[in-house]
């Protein structure tokens, strides 16, 4: 049965967790926002999925900046400097006691409104901000296994429609495709572009191997993946080829490994896309940039603040 690719481990230490809103910490049971909030009325807002390893917060820099380029895109003021928002999220994991393994949902919306209605201008409080710290980490797959892909019929649209390279919480689409993917008992949808070539998944990053090269979309419909991003600069910097292009269908079929890579788990095989095998069961490059990606977070959280 499928399960989706952001299946975790249960930690029941998520039962009595500290929840930070606005500043303030709140028992999980206890941590509530408005109705009126621009988030729960209209998915307006941004928001970052972050990791904490070794008390270090991964790839914070490349977090924040695509954060605050996001909330510029939407007219968004967040209301605090990229290092007052950091330090408030390492005073929530502080305040968690957390150390390792733990999964961080940043979530920042305009604020809360008079009414419910879209105008940006019945906003009557500042930004409300989120942050949500988990202990969880991925269910580990077996050699033989990885997740399954459906390709769905909805598709990546055009920026002046709704720019894909935004990180919002606007995201039906994406949950659109998500529910297509899951009747069909596969993971994960792969998305493809308005030309038909493939762009993404609806929550994560698509990369297939070819005869030692790696490939992924162009990523003019995609999100800029943080750890998308990291796994092309591996590539670059250990002299693997890699090309942002356009590629189809019939290259994934034929494709020599298949897999996905984002924040929560890092990256994972792909064992089937729309019911075919991809490859013969044997991934020495996703074996190779797994070791070099665990190798790049190790060097990344080195050290203490």
């Amino acid at each position: 049965m499928a399960s989706g690719t952001h299946q975790y481990q249960q930690d029941t230490r998520n039962d009595n967790i500290l929840i930070n809103i606005n500043g303030e910490l709140f028992p999980r049971s206890e941590a509530k926002i408005s109705v009126f909030d621009s988030g729960f009325i209209l998915g307006d807002g941004v928001w970052e999925g972050i990791r904490l390893h070794n008390g270090q917060l991964a790839f914070i820099e490349q977090h924040m900046r695509r954060l605050y380029d996001g909330a510029k895109a939407l007219d968004m003021d967040i209301g605090l400097s990229a290092a007052q928002l950091v330090e408030r999220i390492k005073d929530t994991c502080v305040a968690n006691q957390m150390i390792d393994g733990v999964h961080i949902r940043l979530m920042v919306t305009r604020g809360i409104k008079s009414t419910p209605y879209q105008d940006p201008r019945v906003t009557i409080s500042a930004a409300t901000v989120v942050i949500i710290a988990e202990y969880k980490s991925a269910v580990e797959q077996t050699d033989n296994q990885g997740v399954s892909l459906f390709t769905s019929h909805v598709r990546r649209g055009y920026p002046d429609v709704q720019d894909p390279k935004l990180n919002t919480h606007s995201k039906l689409n994406c949950i659109l495709a998500c529910i297509q993917a899951t009747k069909a008992h596969a993971d994960e949808a792969l998305m493809l572009d308005p030309h038909g070539f493939v762009a993404t998944c609806n929550s994560t990053h698509f990369f297939i191997a070819r005869d030692g090269e790696v490939w992924t979309s162009s990523g003019d419909f995609c999100l800029d993946g943080i750890t998308r991003r990291n796994v092309i600069n591996l590539c670059k910097d250990n002299d693997i080829k890699v090309f942002e292009r356009n590629f189809t269908l019939a290259d994934v079929y034929g494709a020599d490994e298949a897999f996905i890579t984002g924040t929560f788990a890092g990256l994972s095989a792909v064992a089937q896309v729309d019911g075919r095998t991809i490859g013969s069961g044997q991934k020495p490059m996703l074996a190779r940039l797994q070791k070099l990606y665990i190798q790049l977070i190790e060097t990344e959280t080195q050290g203490s603040d």
